[in-house]
């Protein structure tokens, strides 16, 4: 477990970065796919992105908590975080 609010950022920054990489590498999938491929590709796509900004903002409001609060809130953080993560992986095993 992470102790400290700053590592527990940090962790979660990184991994957001992997998947925003990942948003422009179906992007850039999606430009040369058939229509059909591509329309499907554009919805997964802007369900990822939506999910990312979700957590960023519940990454917002443990970056502004204060140190002894902050705790309270990784639930929303880890509910969001999964969200995200499932995403993944329903995008990894279906446009492999």
């Amino acid at each position: 477990m992470i102790d400290t609010k700053k590592a527990y950022l940090e962790k979660m920054q990184g991994k957001l970065k992997e998947w925003q990489a990942d948003i422009d590498k179906l992007k850039a999938k999606a430009t040369q796919a058939k229509a059909d491929l591509k329309i499907e590709l554009a919805n997964a796509i802007s369900e990822a992105e939506k999910r990312c900004h979700d957590l960023e903002g519940k990454m917002q409001e443990i970056d502004q908590a204060e140190e002894n609060t902050w705790e309270k809130l990784k639930g929303g953080v880890q509910s969001a975080w999964d969200q995200v993560e499932g995403t993944f992986k329903n995008l990894a095993d279906k446009f492999k």
